[in-house]
């Protein structure tokens, strides 16, 4: 019993946060995204997986893009 906690603690700590990020783009809970994820891991065998693994990837290595915009503030840096 004391290893599935240890799993489950290391999961819970270390978990990339995309679900959660998702449901806070859309307005939903993250639960039912985690959901929506598990069940298309078991309908498009485990193809939602790896595209889970590039958008956890990218989330944590977000410093190297440039997804911010930059404001213009005058008309002559137009």
């Amino acid at each position: 019993m004391r290893l599935i906690q240890k799993i489950t603690f290391f999961f819970e700590m270390r978990s990339f946060g995309v679900c959660d990020w998702w449901a806070r783009k859309l307005g939903i809970e993250s639960s039912r995204v985690r959901n929506a994820f598990v069940y298309l891991s078991f309908i498009g065998l485990g193809s939602p997986l790896l595209i889970y693994l590039i958008m956890a990837w990218i989330k944590e290595n977000k410093h190297f893009f440039k997804f911010q915009r930059k404001g213009k503030t005058t008309i002559w840096e137009l």
